[in-house]
């Protein structure tokens, strides 16, 4: 477990952010003639480039928007390496360099009352396991926002959920609030039983990498500022329109999504 020094802006949330973090590595370069020892292009790299990825792209988003953040994750190294054809913009491979985590103790000295909100971004990879998910949620009286590849969601309960589509028909069972991205078509709030549809933002996409955990730390930023979970998640569509228009992770300023928004 690491716990990353605080960031002090001038005005902000106070954040716990927990989840599982990694690199993002990312080659940029042409491909002009294809292999001839095989059916596939050769690419000659002309970019080269990292970025933090997974909840450490949170942590970038929240801290972006002024949110002073408390941030525990994995020690271990997860890399992500992308390869992208510069004239096209087309993802041609992505390796994962995954490896074990060792879960956290579900355990902090930090004291959870100081908080406006906590944060879960659980890629699933093994630092955040359910009982410490549960336990955060059991322990905190306070907004909680989980952004997780789990199934069984009515555990986190009464937690915001957010999932995106295909994690939505993977589910096993449904939390009580949940935040479901439809891509460029917006997000659905589903509620016990109230569903409310929200449109997006049109917008060139050039890469949707990040883009979930742009919507995430904004749905955060918002709800704080309003305590609206409806001005949350336009808000959260506007920023991550912004995001999609940018190649790699790109964490949105306050006044580009407020122009957007």
């Amino acid at each position: 477990m690491t716990e990353l020094a605080t960031i002090q802006p001038a005005r902000s949330f106070k954040i716990l952010l927990l989840g599982d973090s990694c690199t993002d590595e990312y080659y940029i370069g042409t491909c002009d003639r294809l292999n001839p020892e095989a059916p596939v292009p050769i690419m000659n790299i002309r970019e080269h480039y990292t970025t933090p990825g997974m909840a450490s792209n949170v942590y970038k988003n929240l801290t972006t928007l002024g949110c002073e953040v408390d941030f525990i994750t994995n020690a271990e190294t997860i890399t992500k390496t992308r390869y992208i054809d510069k004239k096209s913009g087309q993802h041609l491979l992505r390796v994962d360099n995954d490896r074990e985590l060792t879960s956290w103790s579900g355990r902090t000295t930090l004291p959870l009352e100081t908080y406006d909100a906590i944060v879960m971004s659980d890629y699933n990879k093994g630092f955040l396991t359910y009982s410490e998910m549960q336990h955060v949620c059991r322990s905190f009286d306070g907004p909680i926002f989980i952004d997780t590849k789990k199934t069984d969601l009515r555990r986190f309960n009464p937690a915001f959920i957010k999932i995106n589509e295909l994690e939505y028909s993977k589910r096993t069972s449904e939390a009580s609030n949940m935040i479901i991205t439809l891509g460029g078509r917006g997000a659905m709030y589903k509620k016990d039983f109230l569903t409310a549809v929200y449109d997006g933002y049109p917008a060139e996409i050039v890469d949707v990498c990040g883009c979930g955990d742009t919507f995430l730390s904004a749905l955060t930023y918002q709800y704080l500022m309003t305590k609206d979970i409806d001005s949350a998640i336009i808000f959260a569509n506007a920023a991550a329109s912004i995001t999609v228009q940018h190649r790699g992770n790109y964490a949105p300023t306050l006044d580009e999504i407020n122009a957007r928004h």
